[in-house]
């Protein structure tokens, strides 16, 4: 008879078995007088990471939203129903403060290390609500830098509110039927109704649709060109609580992130404000966009980390051809090669946030400036496609076990895919590398850096890439993509 039972792999507290995340906040706090309990924090946050936070993860990826079209009475109403542990996992973003942290600015330039590295320990335990997340901090920051009117600034301290009853979420409504990273082909259109507008369109994938505000682009009737979007700030509901002229279609039936609530809708004359000048809405949705960015970072090095964990776990407990695997020089060396990949992701990711940090915090330099510019989309791109990869050979490494629905693992797979598409695909972020290069100060500080390197292929390579971008237009764009990689590659040399 048959009595085996492989033991399954365990994870343990995700800040004290994390060296890098260790590293990184003893680098970044030692020198502060409350480190002890800035450390004690984060070791509380690595344990909820393993017991309360993941097990709500689980239950809300177990049930997932619910479009409910009519009340009993027949009535539209539009209601997305989410889990509780959905709820509560939302509850615990605004208690820990997973956006609010930023904005209190508690460590200065370093509050934006404290921020992320709070939510690079609560993605993989949140099911996704890292998403909404993500577009209520890019909101907050608009608002916080643009907002003008009553209802701006009073939507800015409910997004960065710590208190669940009154914490809100933002949702951000670019993609629509006739693509995603093409903005110019948006048909929304904003009509003008006094100090507000009316927005009519369709909006094709809306993620945070359950949220109390949106960002949204539409095209105002004095529009002369299909460039020439704006940015409107949109609250969902009216005093009543019911929706502002806007029709849920469906939801979508997606490969992953099921947990996350995301909606085909109509906006048929929903009031909105516009944020910023007129026609700029691309180059306003940009302060959103760097914030998201980073996020999608975080993100994918919290993910690629949370595979890593399991794999280390199963390989201390998995018994084949004579002894643990953790024991085969061939799978040793493979779990080296990961956690050594692993670590150029999580360098270059915290490098990124580091110049944010100091942008808000106004303490940044002309040319940190500059390099942040270019250096957000390729860290998102770089992680994206990286950790794409170490999940998958973690999945690899637990053989058949790893292809079972129910151990979870597939899940890291499949949400994983979100995040190397959303925000922009490879190429779009490419390309907009090389958009950033056409200033001539930022061509000259990457080139330096390039000449800096004592990696002859790094430098090789440049100079051919190079000469193309300022002499040969097609095959500087051919070679957009190879460039992304090898200036993420360069800066994640760097250690903190």
């Amino acid at each position: 008879m048959d009595t085996f039972f492989q033991t399954p792999p365990k994870i343990e507290n995700t800040y004290l078995n994390d060296p890098l995340l260790k590293s990184l906040i003893k680098a970044s706090f030692s020198s502060h007088k409350d480190f002890a309990a800035i450390e004690s924090q984060f070791a509380r946050w690595g344990q909820l990471a393993t017991t309360e936070w993941l097990e709500l993860s689980h239950s809300a990826n177990l049930q997932r939203p619910q479009l409910i079209p009519y009340d009993p009475w027949g009535n539209r109403i539009d209601h997305i129903q989410t889990s509780d542990a959905w709820k509560k996992l939302e509850a615990i973003a605004a208690t820990e403060g997973v956006v609010s942290r930023a904005y209190a600015r508690e460590y200065g330039e370093k509050s934006r290390i404290s921020q992320m590295a709070l939510l690079y320990l609560y993605h993989s335990s949140s099911a996704l609500f890292s998403c909404p997340l993500a577009m209520t901090d890019g909101a907050a920051r608009v608002l916080e830098k643009l907002g003008t009117t009553t209802e701006q600034k009073n939507a800015f301290k409910y997004l960065t509110s710590r208190d669940p009853k009154s914490f809100w979420t933002s949702g951000q409504w670019m993609t629509e039927k006739t693509g995603g990273s093409d903005v110019s082909l948006s048909q929304t259109e904003a009509k003008r109704n006094g100090d507000w507008y009316s927005l009519y369109g369709m909006k094709w994938f809306t993620s945070a649709t359950t949220s109390q505000i949106a960002m949204a682009l539409a095209r105002t009737e004095g529009a002369k060109s299909p460039n020439e979007l704006s940015l409107f700030f949109v609250p969902l509901r009216n005093e009543k609580g019911a929706l502002n002229n806007i029709l849920i279609h469906r939801l979508k039936d997606k490969m992953g992130t099921h947990a996350l609530p995301t909606a085909e809708l109509t906006l048929n004359g929903t009031p909105g404000q516009m944020i910023g000048p007129e026609g700029q809405g691309v180059k306003t949705i940009s302060t959103i966009l760097n914030i998201t960015r980073i996020y999608n970072s975080i993100c994918s090095i919290s993910q690629a980390r949370r595979s890593l964990d399991y794999l280390q776990s199963y390989s201390k407990v998995r018994f084949a051809f004579g002894k643990l695997i953790i024991e085969q020089p061939l799978h040793k060396k493979l779990l080296f090669d990961l956690e050594a990949q692993f670590a150029r992701l999580f360098n270059l990711t915290f490098f990124t946030v580091s110049l944010l940090g100091k942008e808000e915090a106004g303490t940044i330099s002309e040319s940190e400036k500059k390099i942040l510019r270019f250096i957000t989309p390729v860290t998102k791109l770089y992680t994206a496609k990286k950790s794409y990869a170490i999940i998958a050979e973690c999945i690899e490494g637990f053989g058949g076990a790893g292809y079972i629905e129910d151990t979870g693992l597939p899940t890291l797979l499949r949400d994983m895919m979100a995040l190397v598409i959303w925000e922009g695909t490879t190429n779009v972020l490419s390309l907009d590398l090389l958009r950033s290069l056409k200033d001539p100060v930022t061509f000259e500080i990457l080139n330096d850096k390039f000449k800096e390197s004592k990696n002859v292929d790094y430098q090789s390579r440049w100079q051919k890439y190079a000469k193309d971008i300022q002499t040969d237009p097609i095959n500087g764009q051919a070679h957009a993509r190879d460039l992304a990689f090898l200036t993420a590659e360069l800066y994640s040399e760097s250690t903190f």
